[in-house]
């Protein structure tokens, strides 16, 4: 059969660094970092104090007081972003066939502030027998805020969740990309929230030592690629894109940002949460995208990089870009927005892809923050252009985001501009 074009015409984010799109755009383009001392809870005796958090949210102004005791955190971060992408791609138009329109939204881990909460009352107050909030269970679970979404907008297409760690969204991206191809959906709500800036979620990344100790500077703390690197950012958040046939798009007038040029998937094989060392999974991603999207390594312009600044991934990932790429590796730009957002775990690629489809509008290439000069790894390659501390403008015809996850899931999603 035929596969049917898809396109991108909607796009949401709330993030560490902006409560919609533009705010955050605007911020990854003057190389603003949101690190700052968490404010969720007292962190004072935790080896990690600070994270990427998101900015004066008030639940108030967005559900109702009813609404919002039904909903984690991360719902609620899921459901705004998403808000945003369905008014930007006018969506809820009542032209629109609702059966034929779906939501995929992922979380790599989901509602763990619901969870630590319940699981801590109980924890204190075992001899009183159980007594948990009738709310627990559809506060915590992963694929809440893909129903929520569903239910609150009347879209009965596909509607489930995606969780492969930090490659959910992506996973939930290509999903939507690939149910549209087949003819399944005439558009889909894809992307992903995260809210885990917690007790649990940092001191388990803590006790993995995953994270970053840099306490006496949070916002210098996510570096990418830099010689001193020590773990990752974690952040909250939500991100989402619209995702839509083409031919259904031009029928009723919708402004088109971008369109899917192919997906590419692979597992490491390896190890529970470390990458494999050489970027082989990285690698079978990236190549099976390329061939997904019938284009050639030199085709592609930039790569919004994977990048977490933790030791071993980053140079996993820029060893497997040089294989794939070859000479032309040295031509592309790649840079890690998660030095200014930090990691947003499930979230990370709806945001990232969100980010890299506005670099290609704008032909600017967002910078790898907080990279200082005489900070090399000797098993970095610097003639790579890591597009270090400051945007770069360039005209750009396909860009590719990667994601990878523990358990060793990768994916890959390349974007390039719509041509009619």
């Amino acid at each position: 059969m035929e596969l049917k074009r898809v396109v991108v015409t909607g796009l949401g984010a709330l993030s560490p660094i902006g409560n919609d799109v533009e705010t955050t755009w605007n911020n990854v383009r003057r190389g603003v970092s949101g690190a700052g001392p968490i404010t969720h809870f007292d962190a004072s005796l935790f080896k990690t104090q600070f994270a990427c958090e998101v900015k004066d949210f008030k639940p108030e102004e967005h559900f109702d007081r009813k609404k919002a005791r039904t909903l984690d955190l991360y719902a609620m971060y899921g459901m705004v972003a998403a808000d945003e992408a369905i008014k930007d791609a006018r969506l809820d138009d009542e032209t629109n066939d609702k059966n034929r329109i779906g939501v995929i939204f992922a979380a790599g881990i989901g509602g763990l502030h619901t969870f630590e909460e319940e699981a801590g009352y109980y924890a204190v107050n075992h001899d009183k027998g159980p007594k948990y909030n009738p709310f627990f269970i559809p506060k915590m679970i992963a694929d809440i805020a893909a129903g929520h979404i569903s239910i609150d907008h009347g879209f009965r297409g596909p509607n489930f969740a995606t969780v492969s760690a930090c490659a959910s969204s992506n996973h939930a991206i290509i999903d939507a990309f690939n149910y549209i191809r087949l003819g399944m959906a005439d558009a889909i709500v894809a992307g992903g929230a995260e809210a885990a800036v917690y007790p649990a979620g940092v001191g388990g990344f803590n006790s993995m030592k995953a994270l970053s100790t840099r306490n006496d500077d949070p916002e210098g703390a996510s570096r990418p690629f830099s010689g001193s690197r020590d773990g990752f950012v974690i952040g909250e958040g939500a991100a989402a894109i619209v995702l839509e046939e083409l031919e259904h798009a031009k029928a009723r007038g919708a402004k088109i940002y971008a369109e899917v040029a192919g997906c590419g998937l692979s597992a490491d094989a390896y190890h529970i949460t470390a990458t494999h060392p050489d970027g082989l999974g990285a690698r079978l991603g990236m190549e099976n995208a390329l061939k997904d999207a019938g284009m050639k390594p030199e085709d592609i312009d930039y790569i919004n990089l994977h990048g977490t600044s933790t030791p071993v991934g980053d140079i996993g990932e820029a060893k497997a870009i040089k294989e794939v790429f070859g000479e032309h590796a040295y031509k592309m730009n790649l840079s890690s927005t998660k030095s200014m957002t930090g990691h947003l775990l499930g979230a990370a690629g709806a945001l990232e892809a969100v980010l890299s489809v506005k670099a290609m509008n704008d032909s600017l290439v967002p910078p790898t923050i907080n990279h200082e000069e005489g900070d090399e790894d000797p098993e970095v390659d610097y003639k790579l252009n890591f597009t270090f501390n400051e945007p770069q403008e360039r005209e750009m015809n396909a860009v590719m985001s990667n994601t990878f996850g523990f358990g060793g899931h990768n994916a890959t999603i390349i974007f390039k501009k719509y041509q009619d």
